[in-house]
């Protein structure tokens, strides 16, 4: 509209001023234009149109809030547009339950993403009569708040003493990270992702945090994947090293049932009974995940002197170290091996583990 009065008009008989000359909000700088110039008409162009409408307020929103007993429940506000000092422009007003444009309260976005942890996102949005958008909405909201007030603080500010190692594959073809945990008991949290599970790529990880803070840590737990163990004996020669539990009872089935397969060939080659036979899945169960037939089943075969009979009893008997609380008086003989190795476990300040065991011996 500005530039068509310019065509209209000669310019000695016109007065444009732009956002950048004039603030039509500010009353005192209107008034000491209008008294100076004196103009016979004032027009006002383009966004400045309906300027009294623009400075008071918008049409009506309306803001869901958490549903009450079943009922929709909305909070209806006329938004304020304000001459912001600090933007130097004409906004919007901010309003404390609200975020921006969003139209749910902060209060149902959390109520929202808090169930989205419990149930699918498609299930929230149904039990709560809302959208699958608002859901994964709330859900953003919350994760980006988190993920600007959250406070980590530096790796040597805190302290590492306890750290634990593990893989998780990404894609398809053998594709995995390598993930570095601190399990301290009043910090968990994830301290450093690397490519593959590599020699290379978890030695990344100490050359990130440095001798000194690599000098200070107590326990490292990991699985047994072999650059893990290298690594460790490297870095943290110091540290006590543990298995988890569940690579270490899959390393015992195995040779359970290595034992248990060499000796039925053996017993077959030399015409002697098929004891053996079916018997796999029988000594590799726990022995309360047996059924009733089963339990008869390998208490006959318990009655056989055989390698396998020696390796289950061996098996079962190593499952005490999950029990396994604090080292044993100078009498006692089955978990001293044990008590040795986990002895620096056993401090006043944690318990020795009782899922994991050190690769020490």
């Amino acid at each position: 509209m500005g530039s068509d009065l310019k065509k209209s008009f000669a310019e000695e008989d016109l007065i444009l001023k732009d956002r950048e000359d004039l603030l039509v909000q500010d009353a005192e700088q209107v008034n000491t234009l209008v008294d100076g110039e004196k103009p016979d008409l004032i027009l006002n162009c383009s966004a400045f149109h309906r300027v009294d409408d623009c400075e008071d307020q918008l049409a009506e929103w309306r803001f869901e809030f958490i549903p009450f007993w079943g009922f929709l429940v909305f909070l209806l506000y006329t938004m304020r547009r304000v001459d912001c000092r600090r933007c130097q422009a004409v906004v919007v007003e901010e309003v404390p339950w609200a975020d921006g444009k969003r139209t749910l309260t902060k209060a149902y976005m959390l109520f929202l993403a808090r169930w989205a942890r419990r149930l699918s996102w498609k299930e929230t949005a149904e039990a709560f009569r809302t959208s699958w958008d608002k859901v994964f909405d709330a859900v953003e909201h919350v994760v980006t708040w988190g993920l600007e007030h959250r406070v980590l603080g530096q790796i040597d500010a805190i302290g590492v003493d306890e750290i634990g190692v593990d893989e998780i594959q990404y894609a398809k073809g053998h594709k995995y990270l390598t993930l570095v945990y601190q399990i301290d008991l009043d910090v968990t949290r994830l301290l450093w992702v690397g490519k593959e599970r590599t020699i290379e790529s978890f030695q990344g990880f100490f050359t990130a945090i440095g001798k000194e803070i690599a000098s200070k840590i107590v326990f490292v737990c990991s699985d047994m994947w072999e650059p893990y163990p290298k690594v460790i004996r490297e870095k943290c020669s110091e540290a006590l090293h543990i298995f988890d539990r569940f690579h270490i009872v899959a390393k015992m089935n195995k040779a359970l049932d290595d034992v248990r397969a060499g000796e039925s060939r053996r017993m077959a080659l030399e015409g002697l009974a098929p004891v053996l036979k079916k018997s796999r899945w029988l000594l590799l169960k726990r022995e309360e995940n047996l059924k009733t037939e089963q339990r008869f089943r390998l208490r006959d075969l318990l009655r056989y002197n055989l390698r396998t009979v020696r390796a289950y009893l061996l098996k079962e008997a190593f499952q005490q170290l999950w029990d396994y609380n604090s080292p044993p008086g100078p009498g006692s003989s089955s978990m001293n091996g044990a008590a040795r190795s986990c002895g620096p476990a056993s401090s006043p300040r944690r318990r020795s583990p009782a899922r994991c065991v050190s690769i020490e011996s």
